[in-house]
């Protein structure tokens, strides 16, 4: 940017505890329903639970400063997944021992640790945290409990509870097995590639039970491991999904998310076609460390999961003020059947549909009148969402330029003979901050005679979900001020539907 914007800092006093916050949240590329933090860095999405009527989210935190380093677990909650409050530090560093890196947090809802107090005798439940201790020369899994629905937190007096004596042993993802009334845990020895699961009666005490690697990978770290079912559509078939976030080696390049498929008998994951290629859970550049939601209601049923919306290419560079790093939308996961197999798909969480207000619906009109359509319309805008179905027709390619202005817009398109959708954000706005942010990103569709984007575009981003979830691409942009317009491009294509949303603030 080339004007500074100075900010008036509030402080807030929280269960108390002094909390430094953003006047608003209405700074130049501040994402207006994306999750960021109030002030400085943040990373990886940790300890997402449902607790007593609130979404949890806890985040790898620096306190002190917009780069990586301190790390704490930073805390929000919400009552519907697109509104934050933001909460103190939950966990804090210790310094000269340890930081705190990633891991989960679950729901004890029979006390089987013995750790939750509570003064209503029909209540035995708490939350319990699970977290990395990463000391100088290795790393270990703590706990921590709280007696107030996550607002303060204490440290088990017992740390750690399950310690390799390893370097590498973190990020620790825990949830209730329940056809053996048991805790599983899964956790990744990072730069060996692979993951160890364990399993306790109490999340105290924990026997390691079998370890998962390397899956085809013979380079980079293994980080943020995940394990749940997941529901196949149209049917009664459930599956299990490991989930893996790889650094480097993603096909946009640096940091990404793959998963496998498979069964796992509550000791042992195998997957379901032991050599089946790489699953890959988003085709952008800004997808990663991804973390689900332990201990949604049942009578929801659905497993909703959200990521880093960065890369560690370039995390600390990023051009923004007051603050660095955010969160994807959260987005609902099940499993779909093509013609090579079972497949994990995403869809944008349906909570987010609150924040709409519709501005134009079209139907099967050519490329130019739908342009013609959106002038007079006088739509613009950086905070809305959109529906589009294309048709190719006569254009070797078809698609959207969303956040354009002068020499600047970033593209969102479909090539038919290549059968991908992509992001083209070489010509974005600011992208020499880092030689690895500029590019274009692409993922192949399994149909290749239209594409139905469904397209998120806040201050500093863009999020494209095609054909209904079957392929998600997640990027971060940052256009300068004035560049809020939208174009189709591709004559000769046909435009079957499209219809525009602007969407409100959810820090307002």
């Amino acid at each position: 940017m080339k004007k500074m914007v100075l900010f008036l800092l509030v402080v807030t006093r929280l269960a108390g505890t002094l909390v430094a916050q953003p006047a608003s949240y209405d700074q130049p590329w501040r994402p207006q329903y994306h999750f960021t933090p109030p002030q400085n860095f943040m990373n990886d999405p940790n300890g997402t639970v449902f607790y007593k009527g609130e979404y949890h989210l806890f985040y790898q935190h620096n306190p002190e400063g917009q780069v990586w380093g301190h790390m704490s677990w930073g805390h929000a909650v919400s009552r519907d997944l697109v509104h934050w409050e933001n909460l103190p530090v939950a966990l804090h560093e210790v310094p000269g021992d340890y930081m705190v890196y990633s891991g989960s947090a679950v729901v004890d809802w029979n006390n089987t640790s013995g750790l939750c107090q509570n003064p209503d005798p029909k209540d035995h439940s708490c939350p319990i945290a699970i977290y990395t201790a990463a000391h100088e020369k290795k790393q270990a899994q703590h706990i921590a409990y709280s007696k107030d629905r996550g607002r303060t937190w204490t440290n088990y007096s017992g740390n750690p509870v399950a310690d390799l004596d390893a370097p590498d042993f973190r990020d620790p993802n825990v949830f209730w097995y329940e056809p053996q009334k048991k805790w599983v845990m899964v956790a990744a020895l990072a730069d060996e590639r692979q993951l160890v699961i364990f399993d306790s009666k109490d999340l105290k005490s924990w026997a390691k039970r079998s370890t998962f690697g390397s899956a085809g990978d013979t380079a980079g770290q293994w980080e943020c491991p995940d394990l749940f079912e997941l529901p196949v559509e149209r049917t009664r078939e459930k599956k299990w999904v490991l989930i893996i976030n790889r650094n480097p080696g993603a096909p946009a390049g640096g940091t990404g998310v793959r998963y496998l498929i498979g069964n796992f008998d509550g000791e042992k994951f195998a997957p379901e076609i032991p050599d089946a290629p790489v699953l890959w859970a988003d085709w952008g550049k800004d997808f990663y460390a991804t973390n689900t939601w332990n201990d949604m209601p049942t009578s929801d049923g659905r497993r909703v999961w959200l990521g880093w919306f960065s890369n560690w290419q370039y995390a600390n560079v990023e051009p923004t003020v007051l603050w660095r790093g955010g969160l994807s939308i959260p987005r609902t996961l099940s499993l779909r059947r093509y013609a090579d197999g079972l497949r994990m798909v995403q869809t944008p969480v349906r909570e987010l549909e609150g924040l709409r207000h519709e501005k134009l619906k079209l139907k099967n009109m050519d490329v130019a009148k739908a342009n013609e359509r959106i002038r007079k319309s006088g739509f613009k805008g950086d905070v809305y969402e959109l529906e589009v179905e294309l048709l190719p027709g006569k254009a070797e390619e078809i698609g959207l330029r969303v956040r354009v202005g002068k020499d600047e817009w970033t593209v969102v398109g479909f090539n038919p003979a290549r059968g991908e959708v992509f992001v083209d954000r070489t010509r974005s706005g600011e992208v020499g901050f880092s030689k690895d942010f500029s590019g274009r990103f692409a993922a192949t569709l399994e149909k290749k005679d239209r594409a139905k984007l469904h397209v998120f575009v806040d201050r500093s981003s863009v999020e494209v979900f095609a054909n209904d979830g079957e392929r998600v691409l997640s990027d971060r942009i940052y256009p300068h001020a004035g560049s809020d317009g939208l174009e189709l491009y591709g004559a000769g294509g046909l435009v079957e539907s499209l219809r525009i949303w602007q969407l409100d603030s959810a820090w307002k």
